[in-house]
């Protein structure tokens, strides 16, 4: 997603790498517990163009397997219970 790496759980974004941060999808109860405990902010690819549903994962997550595990497997889990998105019909050659 906008030219970085990204995992996509039924055609859904679950996360992924932008410039140099990692951001994670999380459930609006994850979000706020996430925000809250971690200090994390709300995504924001652009100025004004906030990801309602995503989390920038702060360093001091990410340099903990034990403390990063827990927070991907919540991302997961409220990805996964999204309904599937419609594939995309491909365009024809002209």
């Amino acid at each position: 997603m906008f030219g970085y790496p990204a995992a996509f759980v039924n055609g859904n974004m679950l996360g992924g790498l932008f410039q140099d941060r990692m951001m994670l999808r999380l459930s609006p109860a994850d979000l706020e517990t996430f925000r809250a405990d971690t200090g994390a902010e709300l995504f924001e690819p652009m100025p004004g163009r906030v990801m309602r549903e995503y989390a920038v994962v702060p360093s001091a997550i990410l340099k903990s397997k034990a403390k990063l595990r827990p927070w991907l497997a919540r991302a997961l889990a409220y990805t996964e219970s999204l309904p599937p998105k419609p594939a995309k019909a491909k365009r024809g050659k002209t």
